[in-house]
């Protein structure tokens, strides 16, 4: 197994069958530097404009449509002293009659301390001159070439991955793509310093990262949506607008799991998601909403 350091020449606002950037094998590392949301790099020159510039796309050797790619986030380095957010919270968050008493949303910048992993407003607001954030570090969009060779815009997100903005999508964890493209065809990008659950500003806090990730070939384990886990939770994703077929991708996806991997039929897993399962809202901002059925190891034996 290899560790390659991934330098792009280029950066891409789809994801989809376009031609690798880099071909590595199976287990292999890949170490990258990501630009921010807006296109901007660590030393903040524009390099692309947004939305959410990929590196990528990376051909793992041996990925053929009917397996999945496995893709472990290992760590995730801030490479810059600056991010930034939104100011106010989307129209489509509140009751539609507060939409006019909201403010007009700006674009605000957050210092970042990379000793400390903190960050704060660069300008103090009225009542939080004190708030100070830990660091959470996430990737934003990240997945693999879509089926029947499109290329789909990095603002939404869908069975391939895409711009999931999920919280839980950070260091430690494990994520599976379904592969649907010869070399499965990797990107990534669109990271976060910290964000709360749905993206209700339209941004995390978004900045530049170094990222650690290793890639790897499951030959014929068929998923249809994504799937991932951390030390403590496994957690399936499901993308689409409304927010209940998102729920609807996301259930099934983890009724299929528990049945193959944990032995439960339908009827206990169904009693067991009815008692112990957790939502998670990723984001409820993009043209695709994103939520994550997530269930506790504590209650999982694998077969």
């Amino acid at each position: 197994m290899t560790s390659h350091r991934f330098v792009p020449d280029r950066y891409y606002n789809v994801i989809g069958s376009l031609p690798p950037a880099l071909h590595v094998a199976d287990g292999d590392t890949i170490i990258t530097e990501t630009l921010d949301a807006a296109g901007y790099d660590k030393d903040d020159v524009n390099r692309i404009s947004g939305p959410n510039p990929m590196n990528g796309p990376i051909f793992v050797e041996g990925a053929e449509p009917g397996d999945s790619l496995k893709v472990e986030i290992l760590t995730m380095v801030p490479t810059r002293d600056t991010g930034f957010t939104r100011s106010v919270v989307a129209g489509n968050v509140v009751d539609p009659r507060d939409v006019r008493g909201l403010p007009e949303s700006r674009k605000v910048f957050w210092d970042i301390d990379r000793k400390a992993l903190t960050a704060r407003l660069a300008e103090p607001v009225s009542g939080l001159e004190a708030f100070t954030l830990p660091l959470a570090p996430m990737i934003g969009c990240f997945g693999v070439a879509p089926s029947l060779g499109q290329a789909i815009s990095t603002a939404t997100s869908g069975e391939f991955g895409g711009n999931m903005d999920y919280r839980l999508l950070g260091p430690g964890a494990t994520v599976w793509f379904p592969v649907s493209a010869s070399g499965a065809l990797f990107f990534l990008g669109d990271c976060h310093a910290v964000q709360g659950d749905g993206e209700i500003v339209g941004t995390g806090i978004e900045t530049t990262f170094e990222v650690t990730v290793r890639l790897s070939v499951e030959k014929k384990r068929t998923i249809i949506w994504p799937r991932g886990e951390t030390a403590d939770d496994i957690f399936t994703i499901g993308n689409a607008r409304p927010l209940d077929q998102a729920l609807q991708h996301a259930t099934s996806e983890m009724l299929r799991w528990l049945e193959t991997d944990y032995g439960l039929d339908r009827t206990a897993a169904s009693h067991l998601l009815g008692q112990v399962v957790r939502y998670d809202v990723g984001n409820v901002f993009d043209p695709a909403y994103t939520m994550a059925c997530r269930v506790s190891k504590s209650w999982l034996k694998r077969r």
